[in-house]
């Protein structure tokens, strides 16, 4: 320690920055006042650093080769890059919000906003409300109640009286005064999922270094924290581990398998954010913390084409080449450049490329990249790298969104590590469909960087300080920090940065329990219709009754149903379910009937063929209508109980997108 108290030797290499100079990471705070983000303009050293948590010091107590180094060196380069240039901020002024200003954005974003008086419809509010677990309930009335508060104190229009919002009536209320309940408004309101959580097993709770732990997905995790805390559970030690040690975590699988992101249609995934939003917000409730967003800024326009191009825009002008292009091409691009020539790289990320060779390449992409006149094979390895966090770096909005960025660095503070990767699954899901897709191509490359650890010696703490920096500093976001916690912040960001890299399979997971709130809203909506049509209003009655009589009979032990493959045959399959029968036993029948039987088969080009027999590994089974979009199943679903919650969906085999067609 100098006498700053900031850190030399192994975790300051010579020339860069000490810690207390390193504040442009400051955003990790989410501080509300803003100052633009030049680094040449970096606040004076720090006395020397406070006492840190016992949680904090012990991380630090880790291996040797989980130093800073690569953290501090990157601020450094990311400070010669920018330090010439004097760029504008590319967002707008982040300004302080009013009292209760954040709490009617909560709403808004929540799909709430008709409990700030706007105009809306009432019945999706209502079917919204009828979703919610009693832990998500009573977040949104807490947010509700310090809104009202604030428009009290302001003397404005009082708002309406929560009990008219949520139109409790008179025997509802004095049920509640007899009850005495301490969440008397919502009582209406609770799920059966949420009086089931009140008995679940939590276990698994206490860590089990090296042993593989089971991760619930199927109860919201703002409920298993509140059963937690009402008694006694050990959490992980913050200590830092090596890729090798981090907890090994199991995705529990129930009887409905395990639904993927990209395994829901998009009109079901735009559902997910909000439900994922409420669910966060009741989580950190629970923990205790405080859930930190930014206001949304506006972003101003650029000339350019790809660097410093908001990501919507981005790919909006791809997909004129491109129809569905997901991630940006030339992001797509800059990684298959790494992946067949730089992954062997000694150092790779970490070693900076020249940053004049750099600026003139970007200037070359930005005229002949869409052209396809750029020779990417005469380009250094380095070079490439140093492109790659650039161009994150430059674009006008953090990858995780101006909102959400303080909230990622904010997972840190929580203790438990199962629950620092609930809010983080929680935090991607919300995240827009543009950030997620790019986000989760930057993170399979890290992974295969650190997958060649022997030959470019990018464990994985080297990559995540490497990249910490470029995630989660950005020129226009405030970049107050306070004294002394500038080491406890970047190492906080690297942490964050390896669980997305080590568990990103278990973070782009969608939790059974929105699932199941999304297929409640998809219920509760079609309800809204079955006036318009006197035929439609009969139909949906004939529907529900035999939905009602399905359910009386959810003991049945088996069912006849017919698979459809229409793209493939003409024919449909039969299927004797019971309660063994699983997705992967349908496909594996139907790759049987269709070779054994001599089908009359449509289209042979979308089968795959493997030694003259069909490979039934090329398919898919379908979940399509009736509460759901469409829901690519899991292989291990149990279709029985399947059948029990959906019953009037079809189940049609579909070809694997990610496996070629073979002619």
């Amino acid at each position: 320690m100098d006498k700053h108290g900031c850190r030399t030797g192994r975790d300051r290499p010579r020339g860069v920055l000490a810690p207390g100079r390193a504040a442009s990471c400051a955003q990790l705070l989410g501080s509300t006042r803003h100052c633009p983000w030049k680094m040449n303009q970096l606040p004076p050293k720090s006395p020397a650093a406070s006492p840190a948590s016992e949680s904090t010091n012990s991380r630090v107590e880790a291996l040797d080769n989980l130093s800073m180094d690569s953290f501090w060196l990157e601020v450094e380069n990311i400070k010669q890059s920018t330090e010439a240039e004097q760029e504008e901020c590319s967002l707008a002024d982040v300004k302080t919000q009013e009292e209760g200003e954040a709490e009617a954005e909560w709403l808004q974003d929540a799909g709430l906003s008709e409990l700030l008086g706007e105009p809306g419809p009432e019945q999706d509010r209502l079917v919204l409300l009828s979703t919610l677990t009693r832990t998500q309930a009573a977040a949104v009335q807490r947010r509700l109640d310090t809104y009202s508060r604030s428009r009290r104190r302001r003397n404005k229009q009082p708002v309406r009286h929560v009990r008219d919002i949520f139109a409790v009536s008179a025997q509802d209320t004095a049920a509640e005064k007899e009850e005495s309940s301490p969440e008397p408004l919502w009582h209406n309101l609770r799920t059966s999922n949420t009086q089931r959580t009140e008995t679940q097993d939590y276990s698994c709770t206490v860590r089990n270094p090296g042993k593989e732990e089971m991760f619930n997905m199927d109860v919201a995790y703002s409920e298993q924290a509140a059963v937690l805390l009402k008694g006694s559970f050990l959490s992980e030690s913050r200590k830092l581990k090596d890729g090798n040690s981090l907890t090994r975590f199991k995705i529990l699988k129930g009887r409905l398998g395990v639904t993927r992101i990209g395994d829901l249609s998009a009109q079901d995934m735009k559902k997910i954010p909000t439900l994922a939003l409420i669910e966060l917000t009741a989580l950190c409730d629970i923990l205790g913390f405080e859930l930190k967003r930014n206001k949304a800024a506006k972003l101003k326009t650029t000339e350019k084409r790809l660097f410093g191009v908001p990501l919507n825009t981005l790919l909006e002008n791809d997909q004129k080449l491109l129809p569905n292009t997901k991630v940006p091409l030339l992001l797509q691009a800059l990684l298959s450049c790494l992946e067949k020539r730089g992954l062997e790289t000694e150092g790779i990320l970490r070693v900076s490329g020249s940053q004049t060779r750099i600026k003139s390449l970007e200037q070359k992409l930005e005229r002949d990249f869409y052209s396809g006149l750029f020779r990417w094979d005469e380009v250094h390895q380095n070079d490439v790298s140093g492109l790659l966090k650039r161009f994150i770096r430059e674009l006008p909005a953090p990858l995780l969104t101006a909102e959400y960025l303080p909230a990622f660095a904010a997972v840190q503070n929580i203790p438990d590590l199962k629950q620092r990767l609930q809010a983080l699954n929680l935090l991607i899901l919300i995240l827009p469909e543009s950030n997620r897709n790019t986000l989760k191509a930057l993170l399979e490359f890290l992974s295969k960087v650190v997958a060649r650890e022997n030959n470019n010696k990018m464990n994985l703490w080297n990559v995540s300080t490497v990249m910490a920096p470029n995630l989660f500093m950005h020129k226009g976001l405030p970049n107050k920090i306070p004294e002394g916690k500038e080491k406890q912040l970047a190492e906080g960001a690297a942490d964050v940065v390896r669980m997305m890299i080590h568990y990103q399979d278990l973070l782009w997971t969608v939790s059974s329990f929105l699932v199941a709130q999304v297929r409640k809203l998809n219920e509760s909506s079609s309800k809204r219709y079955q006036f318009c049509d006197k035929r439609i209003k009969n139909l949906l009655r004939k529907i529900h009754a035999d939905k009602d009589k399905v359910e009386k009979n959810q003991g049945e032990p088996s069912k006849i149903v017919k698979v459809h493959a229409s793209l493939l045959l003409k024919d449909s399959l039969e299927v004797h379910l019971n309660n063994a029968t699983r997705v992967a036993d349908v496909l594996r029948q139907f790759q049987k009937n269709l070779c054994q039987n001599g089908w009359n088969i449509v289209n042979t080009v979308n089968l795959l063929k493997c030694n003259n027999s069909m490979e039934c590994t090329n398919l898919l089974l379908y979940e399509v209508g009736g509460n759901i979009g469409e829901h690519c199943l899991d292989p291990d679903t149990y279709l029985l109980d399947l059948y029990h919650i959906n019953p009037h969906a079809e189940w049609i085999i579909k070809q694997n997108p990610s496996y070629p067609r073979m002619f």
